[in-house]
């Protein structure tokens, strides 16, 4: 059986997400098999937080050249969890 930490695997720290985090919506990077229903079940249960909504995205990789040699980095999935109106905020994103 999978634990929350199995599913949740990194935040995503970037301009928009620091932007989105001021309307307590927080994104993070989750594992390539993973569902709306368990990353909603995971932030719950890592931050003590109610989660309103999850929004998923497939983020495929880009094409990388070194020489005439063409590739590919390795293709992930993020998530965008919005936070209900009465619950706190997730202390990790307040430092940055």
């Amino acid at each position: 059986m999978r634990t929350a930490y199995d599913v949740i695997i990194k935040p995503v720290i970037s301009e928009t997400s620091m932007d989105n985090a001021q309307e307590k919506k927080y994104t993070f990077k989750v594992a390539r098999d993973a569902n709306k229903t368990e990353v909603k079940l995971a932030v719950e249960e890592i931050f003590g937080v109610e989660v309103e909504k999850v929004n998923i995205m497939n983020v495929q990789g880009k094409v990388k050249r070194m020489g005439r040699n063409v590739g590919r980095t390795a293709a992930s999935k993020k998530a965008i969890v919005t936070l209900t109106d009465g619950s706190k905020e997730i202390e990790f994103f307040q430092g940055l």
